[in-house]
């Protein structure tokens, strides 16, 4: 069976690697970037209606400043965010696993939002809501992943920013099998790979649904 590269950061990495090895896979964490904090203002809180947060990591690394905002409910993109909000003490209003352009399309028209976001994020222009993104972490660029591991392998890619890096480092790409999350992730990536394939929804499950089956092929 052909291995599974998890090019994730970290925490999540370590999640896709659990649930790709339930599904018999043989999956191994390469992470192309590191999540730290950025220091960020904290803005009033009676300013917004609710929180917009499309990551697990904004909650996991915004710090103390989270306290200050306790009184907005969430509307979460993905089950994991919406949990890392609920153990942040935060009340989820919403949740959506069909990414935040669905999300958005969702809710109210009128809401006033604030998005704790990475500094890699994609924007909502056709947002029907006012949304005030603030950036409360980055993910920094591992200096030398190691790649040895690429040729033969299925490639997970979980980001526009990732399947750039990945394209980049990558010498022959002739052997390696992309699994993509969206089509933006399989566009940045770019051609000359042995096959790529789009999950049918920007979900980790569906994600390892086309590893599985390239895995196979």
């Amino acid at each position: 069976m052909r291995r599974v590269l998890v090019l994730r950061p970290q925490p999540g990495a370590g999640d896709t690697v659990r649930r790709a090895r339930e599904h018999g896979l043989d999956a191994v964490s390469v992470p192309l970037f590191e999540i730290e904090p950025v220091p960020w203002q904290v803005p009033e809180a009676a300013s917004f209606d609710a929180l917009l947060v499309t990551s697990a990591n904004a909650i996991r690394q915004a710090g103390e400043g989270l306290k200050a905002l306790r009184g907005l409910p969430v509307y979460a993109v993905g089950e994991a965010t919406g949990e890392a909000a609920r153990e942040a003490g935060f009340d989820i209003k919403g949740t959506g696993d069909a990414g935040i352009d669905w999300l958005l399309g969702s809710i109210e028209p009128d809401l006033k939002l604030l998005h704790l976001c990475g500094e890699d994020r994609t924007a909502a222009p056709a947002a029907r809501q006012a949304i005030t993104p603030v950036i409360v972490y980055r993910g920094r660029e591992v200096g030398s992943p190691d790649l040895s591991m690429a040729a033969g392998a299925v490639a997970l890619l979980h980001s526009p920013r990732a399947a750039g890096r990945f394209a980049a480092l990558v010498g022959d790409k002739s052997k390696i099998a992309i699994a993509a999350i969206s089509a933006a992730a399989a566009e940045q990536a770019g051609e000359g790979w042995q096959t790529i394939e789009v999950a049918d929804s920007p979900r980790d499950v569906a994600l390892l649904a086309v590893a599985a089956r390239l895995c196979k092929a």
